[in-house]
């Protein structure tokens, strides 16, 4: 994921909700009237469509779940407001009340809706049928707010948690004047659209081929070894899935947030193709061009999900794969970071566990820009980062799919740059897109 900390959670969230996607193909808001229309009608609530399935099914998810659930309990380590535990019943207080939370915001703009002088009102009910909008908005959140519950209750589920202990939590927060994340799940609705939807296709064509290509290139020859990766900061690991399901490439993905991570293991367990939809786009009314857009509905997953090909390890990546008594940290080929290396609070921390967790020769391969949030402790150019990185042990090789991953970017370096849109919408009235730095090098000794 992009973000691992709150104030860049809201820069990123501002790009997100800048942003609508392109027509789902169960869109039927082709009529703008919205008034006439049913919500009901909107996009069929596909969450009931498959059986949820939580079962994992190698021994190596299995035996991670099991590490997980210890790392959960709450005798493990110092309980605080960073505990795992106590930042998942975060989340899951936030995705159990947001439709509420989303309704709470609805009505604050319907509020400052009441401030418009009535003669001017009248124009736009008769012309837009404002009011209209306020009410298919509600409606919608209410759909958004069962898949959340359901969210939770497989969440629940998969990390064995009591119903009681996290309502004994959402009474804790209401006591202590915390206010549930509302944004956090808001994103987390918005990467089921850019991860698994056919409507991220384009946004994900922008980066994956590049990606692909690069570890194919640097790995011609594994039909009878499985070549072992790690995709830190995964988000919801459409990009591992997809490396996953390519010949005898062993995928494990990393992710911090726990309002990622419950939206994976949802997706998990609902993994057949259009097993649920959210209207994730209403609750940002900037930069649509009609209502249709605003209010459609997009369904997830767009393929088939094999639960089986991919590996998450949740927590921070410069704890959960570095500690001291781990024998085998240096156990993997290469290590993927897409859109996640400016999200550090420490870059340096970042690349050092890079280099602790590869095999001598192993490759590490970046895209993504350098977008540093509010308090990094470090803020390096392009090319100062070219030269930390081979202080600390790379060396930079050719990337032989130079043409899906742009011309290069520094004289005399081996970087290249491409166009990634983040967060685009042929149909938005907005574009946000960062020239992706794209590099391959290699583990050397120090």
């Amino acid at each position: 994921m992009r973000l691992q900390n709150a104030s860049l959670l809201v820069l990123i969230s501002n790009c997100w909700l800048h942003t609508t996607a392109v027509a789902s193909s169960h869109n039927v808001l082709d009529n703008e009237n919205l008034a006439s229309i049913p919500t009901g009608d909107l996009l069929p609530e596909a969450g009931e469509w498959f059986q949820q399935d939580t079962r994992l099914t190698s021994p190596r998810h299995q035996a991670e779940k099991e590490q997980l659930l210890l790392r959960m309990d709450k005798s493990h380590g110092s309980w605080d407001t960073n505990h795992p535990r106590a930042r998942l019943l975060d989340a899951l207080a936030a995705y159990s009340q947001f439709g509420e939370l989303t309704k709470a915001e609805l009505k604050r703009w319907r509020d400052l809706y009441g401030n418009v002088p009535q003669k001017q009102k009248n124009i736009l009910e008769s012309a837009a049928g404002y009011t209209a909008k306020f009410d298919t908005a509600e409606e919608l959140a209410d759909v958004n707010g069962r898949l959340c519950k359901r969210i939770v209750d497989t969440a629940l589920e998969f990390y064995q948690l009591k119903p009681r202990e996290l309502k004994d939590h959402i009474a804790a927060l209401k006591n202590a004047g915390r206010t549930p994340d509302r944004i956090s799940v808001s994103q987390a609705l918005k990467h089921y659209v850019r991860d698994w939807s056919t409507e991220g296709r384009s946004e994900r064509d922008d980066a994956f081929p590049c990606i692909k290509s690069t570890l194919q290139s640097l790995y011609p020859d594994r039909e009878t070894t499985p070549v072992k990766l790690l995709f830190p900061g995964a988000g919801l690991g459409r990009l591992g899935h997809d490396v996953a399901a390519l010949e005898n490439f062993e995928v494990t993905t990393n992710e911090w947030s726990m309002y990622m991570n419950v939206a994976y293991r949802f997706l998990q367990a609902h993994s057949n193709p259009d097993s649920f939809a959210a209207h994730p786009f209403i609750d940002n009314w900037s930069h649509h061009a009609t209502a249709a857009n605003q209010f459609r509905g997009v369904s997830s997953p767009d393929v088939r999900l094999n639960t089986s090909a991919a590996l998450l390890v949740e927590g921070d990546f410069t704890t959960v794969f570095s500690k001291p008594e781990k024998k085998d940290m240096a156990a993997y080929d290469a290590v993927v970071t897409h859109f996640f290396i400016d999200t550090a609070r420490n870059l340096m921390s970042y690349i050092d566990t890079i280099y602790a967790v590869l095999k001598p020769g192993g490759y590490w391969i970046n895209f993504g820009p350098l977008l540093y949030g509010t308090g990094p402790w470090v803020q390096l150019s392009l090319e100062e980062v070219v030269h930390v990185v081979k202080a600390m042990g790379f060396e930079f090789v050719p990337l032989d799919a130079a043409g899906e991953c742009g011309p290069l970017t520094l004289d005399g370096e081996l970087v290249r740059g491409t166009r990634a849109v983040y967060g685009f919408d042929e149909r938005a009235l907005t574009r946000n897109a960062y020239a992706a730095q794209v590099w391959a090098v290699r583990k050397t000794a120090h």
